[in-house]
């Protein structure tokens, strides 16, 4: 299983929008919501656990993101956090802790491979769940 997501504001608090492109075989399936008020790092956070939550069994996924905060939290920060109780190494408390914890239990459910692929930058799979980001700002209204 393959997955690419990637999230989307119009503005930064402001209107935003998550998407996600999960490929497993010759089967897709595209997911895009928004929130009204939000922010960018929210919205990529907002995709994965989405796409993550939509299998409905463990799954062998690869994880396409072109988000530095989710590659690096996932891949440096979170065991830390967990071990310091939900604070940074400043002891300050982890901004969005609600979606990592969220994010962290959805990625317990699965293997998950983490790929950081440069956004914008010619990824089919990145271009698509960019698009359906957008998507979810769009249908706001």
């Amino acid at each position: 299983m393959n997955i690419w997501t990637d999230g989307a504001c119009k503005g930064n608090p402001g209107p935003g929008g998550w998407g996600a492109l999960l490929v497993s075989g010759g089967s897709e399936k595209e997911l895009w919501g928004g929130e009204s008020a939000t922010t960018n790092n929210r919205m990529e956070l907002t995709a994965v656990i989405e796409a993550l939550g939509a299998l409905k069994r463990r799954c062998e996924v690869t994880l396409h993101v072109d988000s530095t905060y989710v590659m690096q939290g996932m891949t440096s920060w979170l065991a830390g956090w967990k071990r310091n109780g939900w604070r940074t190494a400043s002891k300050q408390p982890v901004k969005n802790a609600d979606l990592w914890r969220a994010l962290d239990e959805q990625v317990q459910r699965h293997e998950v491979r983490w790929v950081w692929v440069k956004g914008h930058a010619g990824d089919a799979g990145n271009e698509r769940a960019d698009a359906l980001a957008n998507r979810g700002v769009a249908e706001l209204g």
